[in-house]
C-alpha cells in the first residue's frame, strides 16, 4: 500500500491574513512539500497540471525532474496529466526522459481535466473530450512499446515510422492511472489496458465511488488481466487535522469557506458528512481512511491534499509531519491486516522495485 500527497497547485489567499503567495512561493512551496513527504517515509509526491489561474503547475515533467535531482526514494507522480490536451508524442518523450532522470521513480496519472477553456487553447474541442482520450491513451500506450510506430487516428496527423526518444528506461513504461470523477468511459479505459484507475474522491458520496470502481474491477476482469481483485486501484482525500475536532474544524472553516473548489456550496459539516473530506483528529483520519476499503475493496494507493484552499506552508508541514508520524504508520499496519496474499501491489518500475528489495533485505 502506497501513501502519499498530492497537491493541485492553486494560488489562493490565506483568508485569515488576506495574502496569497507569489507564484515563485507557491512553486517552491511544492517543492518543500515534496521533500518532506519523503523525509517523513511517505511514498508518493503528485503533482496536478493546470494552465489556468489562479494554478501554477503547468509543467509538470519539470518541477518533478528538479524534485527527483533532490529525492533518493521517492515515487513521482501527476495527479493529472492532460491526455485530451497533450500531444501524446510530447507526452510520451517526456515522461520517458523524466523516468530516466528519476531512475524509474515514475508514474503518471492521465485525466481530462475539469476546465473547459483549456480545450482551444490547445487547439482541440471539448465535446471530444471522451475521444480525446481514447485516441490519444492509444497511440501513447503503442509509442511506449513499440520502436517504430506507423499510426492514423481522426484527431491529430498520422506518424509514419515514427519512433518517440528517449525509449522508455530498461524498455519498462511508466505505471499508467487512469484518473476520472465521475467518467465511466475513463475506469473502462483503464480495465481495457490493464492499467491502473484512480478515484479522485475528495468530491463524491460513498455510493458513486462504489459504483465507479465496481465497474472498472468488474471490466479489468472481463478482458483478461486477472480477477477483479487484482486490479489497481487509488484514491484521493483531502484532510485537515488536529489534536481534537473542534480545534481542527474552528482552525480549517475558514479555508473551506474560501476554498475556490468548495465556497459558496454545502457547509463543512454537510461536506464531511457526504464526501471523504476528514476535518479531526489524526484518529478521525485513520478511521475515515480505513472505511474506505468497506467502500472500494483492497486497493494500493492513498493520496492526500493538503495543501490546497491558502493554507501555509507551515500549516501544510505541520499536517505532513502528523500523517508521518500518527496517521500512515497505523494506516500501512491496519490496511495490511487481512490483506489476501494474493492482492497485488502498486507497480514499481523493476530498477526501484529491486532497489526495495535491497533495502528490506538483512545485512
Amino acid at each position: 500500500m502506497q501513501f502519499g500527497v498530492f497537491s493541485v497547485g492553486d494560488v489562493t489567499p490565506d483568508p485569515t491574513t488576506g495574502r496569497a503567495p507569489t507564484e515563485a512561493e507557491r512553486i517552491q512551496a511544492m517543492v518543500t512539500i515534496a521533500l518532506k513527504v519523503e523525509e517523513v517515509g511517505l511514498d508518493v509526491f503528485a503533482s496536478g497540471e493546470h494552465h489556468n489561474p489562479p494554478f501554477v503547475p503547468s509543467s509538470p515533467t519539470t518541477m518533478l525532474g528538479y524534485i527527483a535531482a533532490r529525492t533518493e526514494r521517492l515515487i513521482l507522480s501527476t495527479a493529472t496529466t492532460l491526455i485530451t490536451t497533450n500531444d501524446p508524442v510530447k507526452i510520451a518523450e517526456d515522461y520517458a526522459m523524466l523516468q530516466h532522470l528519476a531512475g524509474g521513480r515514475v508514474d503518471l496519472m492521465l485525466g481530462r481535466g475539469n476546465t473547459g477553456p483549456v480545450y482551444p487553447w490547445f487547439g482541440q474541442d471539448i465535446r471530444n473530450g471522451i475521444a480525446l482520450a481514447y485516441e490519444h491513451y492509444g497511440l501513447l500506450h503503442r509509442l511506449w512499446r513499440e520502436d517504430v510506430v506507423d499510426w492514423e487516428g481522426k484527431l491529430r496527423t498520422p506518424l509514419t515510422a515514427f519512433t518517440a526518444v528517449p525509449r522508455p528506461l530498461d524498455g519498462v513504461p511508466p505505471f499508467v492511472w487512469h484518473g476520472s470523477i465521475r467518467s465511466p468511459e475513463i475506469a473502462e479505459q483503464a480495465a481495457y489496458y490493464g492499467d491502473g484507475f484512480f478515484h479522485n474522491n475528495i468530491f463524491w458520496p460513498a455510493d458513486h465511488v462504489r459504483r465507479m470502481v465496481d465497474l472498472y474491477r468488474r471490466r479489468f476482469e472481463h478482458y483478461g488481466h486477472g480477477p477483479a481483485s487484482h486490479a489497481i486501484v487509488g484514491l484521493g482525500g483531502q484532510v485537515f487535522m488536529r489534536d481534537n475536532s473542534q480545534e481542527a474544524i474552528r482552525e480549517f472553516r475558514p479555508y473551506f469557506d474560501h476554498a475556490p473548489v468548495y465556497g459558496g456550496g454545502p457547509s463543512l459539516e454537510d461536506y464531511m458528512e457526504q464526501t471523504p473530506l476528514t476535518v479531526g483528529s489524526p484518529q478521525q483520519v485513520i478511521d475515515r481512511t480505513l472505511g474506505f476499503r468497506d467502500v472500494v475493496g483492497n486497493y494500493q494507493r492513498q493520496l492526500f491534499l493538503l495543501d490546497h484552499a491558502g493554507l501555509p506552508l507551515p500549516i501544510v508541514l505541520e499536517q505532513i509531519d502528523m500523517l508521518g508520524e500518527l496517521v500512515v504508520p497505523v494506516l500501512r499496519r491496519e490496511f495490511a491486516n487481512g490483506r489476501p496474499t494474493d492482492v497485488p501491489d502498486a507497480p514499481l518500475h523493476p530498477r526501484v522495485a529491486a532497489s526495495r528489495e535491497l533495502e528490506a533485505s538483512p545485512a
